[in-house]
């Protein structure tokens, strides 16, 4: 008798716990999974139970990919030109976006004037908000122009009333602000905690998928920039966009870091005023300063954000230091990277720079993350050294690496042909190698290739001596 009880001890079901974001499981309950890291999303659960599956009967039979009909799924545009270059041409019906960013960077701003644009009489436009009042939307709505007829408001945070107006309204478009503040009564657990956002994301997509309806959601972030929720969320919706900006700047960038309809290596620029938001379809005088001498210091480069080049000035201030430790600060650009190239010029291009305090910047707010940017920075670096300006109208772009060379750069005829265009005449660009396909040289654009940073240093001082 005892044996048959431990067996059955042995045998009968225990409850566990396991990970909302990483599906991890243990005996015991934790407050912090020790895989990924994540906190306050271990939850109970039972030990899973062996059951099979029958086959049962299918929604709609399979056919040949060549009679499905493709149609309904064609991008639909926004009325917002720089939000459709980001999604691949618009909306299509019955995807689900998620749209996440920092408070404040203006998210409901852009969204609202999207449901503006969108609203029509024959597709009418519904947007749920969970954290303001109709009558705060309808306050931004006149100060932005974004009142239309066909524009519905409701202020939820249930998710059966959310549901409820999906079924009066029968809109084109959903927009919820945000998902972290509608709740599900049938679920436990907090409004944005794992176990509700998952369930509010799952019953919002399940309705958008059966009614060919575009939900769009907005998203938080925690304080490191990444999407607050499960990492679920992500995988479940079509599109993923991060909506970046500076507070202290008008400029506001959308990406797309997942995108099932379209490219995920376009950008939208924005512009944020005090009536609303406006796409900036040519930013790149935002990242320059005008001025009518040049400065030592600076040097302007040409990065690719997506397949969209961008004209950027990099500017760096290097001063004797009388600190034991020389200060180093930068701002808009990778600091590991900006110290590697600092290392790479006091190494091979015999500049000094251990004895000095070097900061360096970007203009306008934007962040440079492009490799391309490595060069502008080390002559930025030098000519500060020097205190010796490049000459007018010069621009540079190309990788540094450890052993000091200059490697070639992906898309150099864009980043050409944008220069050029901007009025500039002289590019120092890396050395194109054996077998690789010569740039093309605009009309009026002279290029000074060289193949390490000792080449590009000789170089600038024959441009600065001459």
């Amino acid at each position: 008798m005892a044996s048959t009880t431990r067996s059955a001890r042995s045998t009968a079901p225990r409850d566990g716990f396991r990970c909302g974001e990483c599906g991890m499981t243990t005996v015991k309950w934790v407050g912090r999974c020790p895989e990924c890291q994540a906190w306050g999303t271990v939850e109970e659960i039972g030990a899973p139970k062996p059951h099979t599956v029958k086959a049962g009967p299918v929604t709609t039979p399979a056919r040949p990919i060549g009679q499905v009909d493709a149609a309904t799924a064609k991008a639909r545009p926004t009325g917002v030109p720089e939000l459709d270059r980001v999604l691949g041409g618009g909306i299509v019906p019955g995807a689900v976006i998620l749209l996440a960013g920092e408070p404040g960077v203006g998210k409901s701003t852009l969204l609202l004037e999207v449901a503006a644009a969108g609203a029509s009489p024959d597709r009418p436009v519904l947007v749920v908000t969970g954290e303001e009042s109709t009558a705060q939307v309808r306050l931004r709505a006149d100060r932005i122009g974004a009142v239309a007829p066909d524009l519905y408001l409701a202020a939820e945070t249930d998710l059966a009333a959310v549901l409820g107006h999906i079924e009066q309204v029968r809109p084109s478009l959903l927009v919820l602000d945000s998902v972290q503040t509608v709740a599900s009564a049938q679920v436990d657990g907090v409004p944005g905690g794992v176990t509700q956002v998952r369930e509010v994301s799952a019953a919002l997509i399940r309705v958008a998928k059966e009614r060919d309806l575009a939900v769009i959601l907005v998203g938080h972030v925690t304080k490191d920039g990444s999407i607050a929720g499960p990492r679920v969320l992500e995988h479940l919706v079509d599109v993923v966009l991060q909506f970046e900006g500076d507070r202290h700047s008008p400029l506001r960038l959308v990406r797309a870091i997942k995108n099932r309809y379209g490219p995920t290596d376009e950008i939208g620029c924005f512009e944020m005023h005090d009536s609303g938001i406006r796409g900036l379809p040519d930013p790149s005088g935002l990242f320059l300063t005008r001025r009518t001498e040049p400065v030592s210091g600076t040097c302007v480069t040409v990065t690719l954000e997506g397949r969209r080049p961008l004209v950027c000035e990099v500017q760096a201030l290097v001063a004797q230091s009388n600190l034991p430790q020389p200060r180093r600060a930068t701002s808009g650009l990778d600091s590991s990277r900006v110290s590697m190239v600092m290392a790479v010029l006091e190494r091979r291009g015999r500049v000094p720079l251990g004895k000095h305090d070097v900061f360096a910047a970007t203009v306008g707010g934007v962040r440079l993350v492009d490799p391309a940017a490595d060069l502008a920075v080390a002559l930025a670096m030098a000519t500060g050294t020097m205190d010796r300006p490049l000459p007018a109208a010069v621009v540079a772009f190309g990788e540094v690496g450890l052993a000091g060379e200059v490697r070639p750069v992906t898309g150099l005829n864009r980043r050409l042909s944008e220069a050029a265009r901007l009025g500039f005449r002289t590019a120092l660009v890396p050395r194109v190698a054996e077998g690789q396909e010569a740039p093309k040289v605009p009309d009026g654009m002279r290029i000074v290739e060289f193949a390490d940073i000792a080449d590009a240093l000789a170089t600038l001082h024959q441009m600065i001596n001459r």
